[in-house]
C-alpha cells in the first residue's frame, strides 16, 4: 500500500503538475491584456541578425526584412557574422548596394564565441530605442512590428516575443510532433504573459526597450533570449509573448536532429532556470514568484520525480499484473501522444541536469540541418519575400 502511495505521489508531482499547469496557463491564455497598449508608439529599432556561413539563406533573410512595413528611416538593421568562411559577407554587401534605402551595416567578429557573444559585439553599435533580435532562418510577416512594438509602450513591459510557426510542419513525423509540441508552449507562454511575465522567449522575434538591455544573457546561460530576459524579472518587468507576432521557420526533418537541438535548448533553460532558483533564495526578483516556481517545478524537479515514478511502477508491476491495467488509458491516441512527448523531453531534462553538473555547455551555437529546407518558392507562398 505504501508505494502505491509513493507512486501516486510521485506521478502528480511528474505529470500531474504538468497538467495543471498546462490547464491554468490555458485559462490564463484567454483573458484579456491588462496592459497600455499604444498603436502610435513607432520607436527607432535596430535589427540584430547573427549569421555564421548563412550563403544559402541570407539574401532571403534581407528581402524579407526589406518588406517590413515600418518606416525605413526609423530602422537600422545590423548583421554581425561570426567569421563566416563562405560567401555570406559578399551577399550581404551586394544587397547593400542594390538597396541603398535600406540601412544596412556589418559587424564582424574576427573568433566565434557563441550567438550571445556576436549579440554583444553588435549591441554597441545599436542606436535604436528598441533592440530587436531575429535569427537568419526565421522570417517574419511585413505587418510585425506593427503589431508587437504598441505593447512595448506600456512602461512595465521590457521586452515581447512571438510564436513560432514552421513553414514544413507536414513534412516528417519529427516536424509534425515539434509542431505540436510549439503550439502547446504557446498556451502557455502566453497564460504566463497574461499572468505577469514569461520565462520562455524565442531567437526567431524577440523585442526589447534599449534602456532596460544591459546585455545578452548577462548570467552566462547559454541562453541569449531566456537568459537575457532573467534581468527583467530582477527589475519586475515584464516579458510576454505576443501572438500575432507570429515568425516563420524550418525545422530539421529527423528524430535525432529533433532531440539534439531539445537537448541543446534543454541544457540552457536548466541553467536559466538555476539562476531563477538563486535569485527567489536571495530575494532578488521583484516580479512573477508564481510563473518561476512553476517552471522551477515542471522542468528541475518534474525530471527527478519522473525517474521515481519509474522506479515505482516497475516495483508495482512486479508485485502485481494487474496494475498494468492502468496503462489502458495509452490505448486513446490523443493521450499517448501527449505522455510520450513528456516523457521524451523529461529524458532530455535529465540528460541536460547531468550535463550542468560536469559543466558541459554549448557556448558555440550549432547550425542546425534546416537551412537547405528554406525555400524560394514556400516563402513566395507564405508572402515573406
Amino acid at each position: 500500500m505504501e508505494i502505491l502511495v509513493l507512486w501516486v505521489f510521485f506521478c502528480f508531482l511528474s505529470f500531474g503538475v504538468l497538467g495543471v499547469s498546462f490547464i491554468l496557463m490555458r485559462k490564463a491564455a484567454m483573458k484579456p491584456w491588462r496592459l497600455k497598449i499604444d498603436g502610435n508608439y513607432v520607436p527607432e529599432v535596430s535589427i540584430l541578425v547573427p549569421t555564421y556561413n548563412e550563403s544559402n539563406i541570407i539574401r532571403y533573410k534581407l528581402e524579407n526584412l526589406n518588406r517590413i512595413d515600418y518606416p525605413k528611416d526609423l530602422v537600422n538593421i545590423i548583421v554581425v557574422d561570426s567569421n563566416s568562411n563562405d560567401r555570406t559577407l559578399d551577399i550581404v554587401d551586394n544587397f547593400a548596394k542594390q538597396h541603398p534605402e535600406t540601412n544596412i551595416e556589418v559587424v564582424i567578429e574576427g573568433k566565434r564565441k557563441g550567438k550571445s557573444a556576436a549579440l554583444n559585439s553588435a549591441l554597441q553599435r545599436c542606436d535604436g530605442d528598441v533592440i530587436i533580435v531575429s535569427d537568419a532562418d526565421c522570417f517574419w510577416p511585413s505587418d510585425i512590428l506593427r503589431k508587437g512594438l504598441p505593447f512595448l509602450a506600456d512602461p512595465n513591459v521590457g521586452a515581447v516575443s512571438g510564436p513560432k510557426t514552421l513553414l514544413n510542419s507536414k513534412q516528417s513525423w519529427a516536424t509534425k510532433n515539434e509542431r505540436d509540441y510549439l503550439n502547446l508552449m504557446s498556451i502557455m507562454t502566453l497564460g504566463q504573459s497574461k499572468c505577469g511575465s514569461t520565462l520562455f522567449f524565442e531567437g526567431g522575434f524577440s523585442a526589447y526597450k534599449k534602456e532596460v538591455l544591459e546585455s545578452f544573457d548577462p548570467y552566462n546561460t547559454g541562453s541569449d533570449d531566456c537568459g537575457t530576459i532573467i534581468k527583467l524579472a530582477e527589475k519586475n518587468l515584464k516579458a510576454i509573448l505576443i501572438p500575432e507576432t507570429r515568425f516563420y521557420t524550418t525545422f530539421p526533418l529527423s528524430w535525432r536532429e529533433r532531440i539534439s537541438i531539445k537537448v541543446r535548448r534543454a541544457n540552457q533553460i536548466v541553467r536559466v532556470l538555476l539562476r531563477y532558483v538563486y535569485l527567489l533564495s536571495t530575494n532578488r526578483v521583484k516580479g512573477s514568484k508564481g510563473v518561476i516556481v512553476q517552471g522551477i517545478l515542471v522542468y528541475l524537479l518534474g525530471p527527478v520525480m519522473f525517474i521515481l515514478f519509474l522506479a515505482t511502477t516497475i516495483l508495482l508491476l512486479s508485485r502485481s499484473a494487474h496494475f498494468a491495467l492502468i496503462f489502458l488509458v495509452l490505448l486513446i491516441p490523443k493521450v499517448r501522444n501527449y505522455l510520450l512527448e513528456a516523457i521524451q523531453n523529461y529524458l532530455v531534462l535529465l540528460v541536460s541536469l547531468f550535463a550542468v553538473t560536469i559543466n558541459r555547455k554549448f557556448v558555440v551555437w550549432a547550425k542546425p540541418k534546416d537551412r537547405i529546407l528554406v525555400r524560394e518558392d514556400i516563402l513566395r507562398k507564405h508572402e515573406l519575400i
